[in-house]
C-alpha cells in the first residue's frame, strides 16, 4: 500500500512541476525573447520552486541565510545527489546562474529555458567546459552569483558520500577573486534518489548555507586547497546530518 502512495504522490509531483512551468513559460519566453532581462527570467525560477514544493507540502530548512551579507556576485559549490537540488537551491533569493548537464538543454520547452537563461555544458567535451567557465566568468562580472556542482554531475554512487570535487569552480573564484559559499544540500538524495525510478519519499529538505571562503591573495597555485576545504566543509556536514537523521 506504501508503494501505491508513493507512486501517486510521485506522479502529482510530476504533474505539479510541469504544469506550473507551464504556466510560466509564455513569462519565461518574455524575458528572454523581448525584455533582455534574463535576471528577472530566473528570478522565475524562485516562484517556480515556492509554488513546487509548497504543493507538494515539503518543509524546507535553509539554515544561515545571513551568509549571503551582500547580493554578491558569489562562486556557490553544492554537493549533487538528486535531480532535486537545482529546484532546492532555485529557493535562494538571489539571482542564480547553474551550471548544468548539456541534456538538459535538450528537454522539450524546459531546454529552452535554461539554456537561455543559465549555462548548459557537455562534461565529456573538453570544448564545452572551457565555454562553460568563460560563460561563468561573464556571469560573475555582470553580478550574478554561479552555481556549481563540482562533483561534475550526479557522480557518487554512495551517498552521502561525496565524489572527488573538480578545479572549475575553483578556478574562475580565484581569476576573478570571488568568495566561495559552499552549500550542503543534506536530505535531497534521501527524498528523490538517483536510482532511475523517481519516487519521491517526504522528508524534510535541509540545505545549510556555510560561511564564505576567501580567495584574496589565492593565485593558481592555491586552487587545490581551496577545492578541499570547501570538499571537507560540505563533506563534515553531511556525515553529520545524516548520522543524526539515523538517530532520530
Amino acid at each position: 500500500m506504501m508503494k501505491v502512495i508513493q507512486r501517486l504522490y510521485s506522479i502529482y509531483g510530476s504533474i505539479v512541476f510541469i504544469l506550473t512551468f507551464l504556466v510560466l513559460l509564455p513569462v519565461f519566453a518574455f524575458t528572454i525573447e523581448i525584455s533582455g532581462r534574463k535576471a528577472r527570467g530566473r528570478k522565475l525560477n524562485r516562484v517556480w520552486s515556492r509554488v513546487f514544493f509548497g504543493m507538494l507540502f515539503f518543509r524546507v530548512r535553509m539554515e544561515n541565510l545571513h551568509q549571503f551579507k551582500v547580493k554578491g556576485p558569489y562562486v556557490i559549490v553544492a554537493n549533487h545527489f538528486s535531480y532535486l537540488d537545482i529546484p532546492v537551491l532555485g529557493l535562494i533569493p538571489f539571482d542564480l546562474v547553474f551550471i548544468g548537464k548539456s541534456s538538459l538543454g535538450k528537454v522539450p520547452l524546459f531546454g529552452y529555458m535554461f539554456k537561455n537563461l543559465h549555462i548548459a555544458v557537455d562534461r565529456n567535451s573538453l570544448k564545452s567546459r572551457g565555454k562553460s567557465v568563460q560563460r561563468a566568468r561573464e556571469a560573475l562580472d555582470q553580478g550574478s552569483s554561479v552555481v556549481f556542482f563540482p562533483e561534475g554531475g550526479i557522480s557518487s554512487t554512495e551517498p552521502p558520500k561525496m565524489a572527488r570535487f573538480k578545479d572549475g569552480a575553483f578556478k574562475a573564484a580565484v581569476d576573478k577573486q570571488i568568495p566561495v559559499i559552499p552549500i550542503t544540500l543534506s536530505y535531497n538524495h534521501l527524498i528523490l534518489p538517483d536510482d532511475g525510478r523517481f519516487l519521491l519519499r517526504y522528508k524534510p529538505v535541509k540545505v545549510v548555507i556555510h560561511p564564505p571562503v576567501s580567495v584574496e591573495g589565492l593565485g593558481i597555485r592555491g586552487v587545490g586547497e581551496l577545492k578541499e576545504k570547501c570538499y571537507r566543509i560540505i563533506q563534515e556536514q553531511l556525515w553529520k546530518d545524516n548520522e543524526s537523521l539515523k538517530e532520530k
